[in-house]
């Protein structure tokens, strides 16, 4: 019989936020350190969720083409953002085992 094994982790990753100006009517969001999300929300706190989701969905992605994950940059910063926050990233493996 096969098993499924799960491997836990939390990685937090840099968001960048830019907060409408103009007639810009959206907030968006940007992870500086995983290549490829970018997301965006009609106020802050639906921008955080829909780049939570973003994150998961581009990390469940990766994992399922056997790639790995990109490691959060310490580094990582957006001068012209009108906000940077760490935002977690729960990663769940599954490995099959006899």
């Amino acid at each position: 019989m096969w098993g499924l094994g799960i491997l836990e982790d939390v990685l937090r990753y840099h968001v960048a936020y830019s907060l409408p100006k103009g007639h810009d009517r959206m907030v968006v969001a940007e992870a500086l350190d995983f290549p490829g999300v970018v997301s965006q929300g009609f106020d802050l706190a639906d921008a955080r969720v829909m780049i939570a989701s973003a994150l998961e969905e581009m990390a469940q992605m990766l994992l399922e083409e056997g790639r790995p994950l990109p490691v959060p940059n310490s580094e990582a910063s957006a001068p012209d953002a009108d906000l940077v926050e760490l935002v977690p990233l729960s990663v769940e493996a599954g490995v099959s085992r006899p």
